[in-house]
């Protein structure tokens, strides 16, 4: 099996997307992200990542309905797929494997 490759913002992005639930748009993502992280991300940043997350099937979009409180502008929302679902799940796994094989108390924060 081929190995899906996330980096660490495309990750970030991809783990709102599932969050939301399938009220992930731009605007949510990046006001989700800094909320869970107290980082500010640029909207470009994240539309970007969007895209990026969709060219690679991790996230598939369709556009919601037109709403007054945008000016009759309709939204393209995301959804995680499959196939995303199973990157972040190969993330989560390589993470945990690789914590586990930190030495005890390497880590320490001596004088901080």
């Amino acid at each position: 099996m081929r190995r899906t490759y996330l980096g660490e913002f495309e990750e970030v992005v991809l783990l709102m997307v599932a969050i939301l639930d399938g009220d992930a748009y731009g605007v949510t993502v990046s006001q989700a992200i800094e909320e869970h992280t107290g980082r500010v991300v640029a909207f470009g940043s994240v539309h970007n990542t969007l895209i990026r997350l969709e060219e690679k099937g991790f996230v598939k979009s369709e556009l919601g309905g037109a709403t007054a409180e945008r000016g009759g502008r309709r939204k393209r929302l995301f959804h995680i797929t499959a196939l995303g679902s199973r990157a972040l799940q190969e993330v989560q796994q390589l993470r945990q494997e690789l914590w586990q094989l930190v030495p005890p108390g390497t880590l320490r924060l001596g004088g901080l």
